[in-house]
């Protein structure tokens, strides 16, 4: 079943002389093999589709892990990029620019916090949250010098800078990269009693992912957020919740945490925040927390830029309608129910876990790796991406129709038929 959208995305010509066979080889030799990318090299894109230098096109079902939640080129977030443009692009945060206030006024007002503190990625988020964190356990907390601590989960993924990897649990992040930074303490995912027996006078936070994505969609139990919420409150400590990857619609609720109707003291938003055309992040927080900050003690040259702040304001208004937050919950029904009776059917889906446009699906070992499943998705015109073992994630923009989605849910299970019956042949 491969689909395709009614007409070609490009406007004219092709965007490289050469084949994608010919551009994964020239790569080779000069690009650090950090990633390990499908065989697909995209030229153009629109909403849900992108195309690659051939002109086959393909359902975007990964929407570059919610950095693109509101499709490819979303026409407001190109016209806001655009304007911008003809304007100011960069002053560093030496000078003021005319964009920021707007920015952080309606970013706080999105999320129900006080102050703002822009950066650029995801993993500077991270790090700024850390950073905050620790000076807010010495000047208001408390806290002797040099001894806060943080608790975080197991199988966290916050990103891969030296600091983050230091409290992951995956060794494929950690293996070659020590020594570690001190003053992390891991606990169990979900689990309230491991995370209280942690926290002590020195704790200066802990910080979770409201769904820990990397890890395949896991989503914690009814009541673990709020419990994380009244634990860290008796503690006093931080709660900061890192939804850059689960915020901004993508649970069908702004963010992830509002499932539970809590409020953080601390937010990590990303990806989704750029709208799929510059790197923004942030850490939005209560005025107490972000106000430890000093001129000088931290910054970022392209943190808070114009175009960042022009763009980010413009992801803001989208989301400000709750169009986005509507259209996640409401074909995220369909998406669960898809999966669902896949699973239902026997065609080799051992479980699944799924909130709003966001699931983890868990494919039988014998008939692919998460890999294997998405190479041959691939090839049926479908998009995604594996994680640990045999599990692949889906996560499309949050722009993409019912028809579309269950257009994905059908070549899912051809291919996992086709995997069935090839597995049973071979056996006989």
């Amino acid at each position: 079943m491969t689909v395709a959208p009614s007409r070609s995305l490009r406007s004219s010509g092709r965007a490289s002389d050469r084949s994608s066979a010919e551009l994964i080889r020239a790569e080779e030799p000069v690009l650090a093999h950090n990633y390990h990318p499908l065989p697909v090299v995209v030229a153009h894109a629109e909403g849900t589709w992108v195309e690659d230098v051939e002109g086959r096109r393909y359902l975007d079902m990964l929407a570059g892990y919610s950095a693109l939640n509101f499709g490819h080129r979303h026409p407001a977030l190109i016209e806001a990029a655009h304007r911008q443009l003809d304007q100011l692009t960069l002053t560093s945060r030496a000078f003021h620019n005319d964009r920021l206030a707007e920015f952080a006024e309606s970013l706080a007002e999105l999320t129900g916090l006080d102050m703002v503190l822009p950066m650029n990625t995801g993993a500077e988020a991270v790090e700024s949250g850390i950073k905050v964190a620790r000076k807010w356990a010495y000047e208001v907390k408390g806290v002797p010098a040099d001894r806060a601590t943080i608790v975080v989960a197991a199988d966290n993924f916050h990103g891969r800078t030296t600091t983050i990897v230091s409290f992951s649990t995956d060794e494929t992040a950690r293996a070659g990269f020590g020594p570690f930074t001190p003053g992390f303490r891991v606990v169990p995912y979900n689990d309230l009693a491991a995370l209280e027996a942690a926290v002590d006078e020195t704790t200066a936070a802990v910080l979770i992912e409201p769904i820990q994505g990397e890890a395949g969609v896991v989503i914690p139990d009814d009541g673990y957020l709020t419990g994380v919420r009244e634990l860290t409150r008796r503690a006093g400590c931080l709660f900061i919740a890192d939804e850059i990857q689960s915020g901004l619609g993508r649970t069908g609720r702004t963010l992830a945490v509002e499932h539970e109707a809590v409020v953080p003291d601390v937010l990590l938003l990303g990806k989704a925040l750029g709208g799929g055309i510059v790197p923004v992040s942030a850490v939005v927080a209560r005025r107490e927390v972000l106000r430890v900050l000093r001129p000088g003690e931290h910054g970022s040259t392209f943190g808070g830029n114009p175009l960042a702040a022009a763009v980010g304001s413009a992801v803001v208004e989208l989301l400000s309608t709750g169009e986005f937050q509507r259209a996640a919950a409401e074909l995220g029904t369909v998406l669960r129910d898809g999966l669902t009776s896949l699973q239902d059917k026997g065609v080799g889906v051992r479980g699944f876990r799924a909130r709003g446009l966001w699931a983890g699906v868990d494919i039988d070992p014998a008939i692919g790796t998460g890999r294997d499943i998405s190479e041959r998705l691939m090839r049926e015109g479908i998009l995604v991406k594996d994680t640990h073992g045999s599990t692949i994630r889906l996560a499309p923009p949050l722009t993409i129709t019912a028809g579309e989605l269950r257009s994905a849910l059908g070549a899912l299970e051809k291919v996992l038929t086709e995997g069935v019956e090839q597995g049973v042949t071979e056996e006989v």
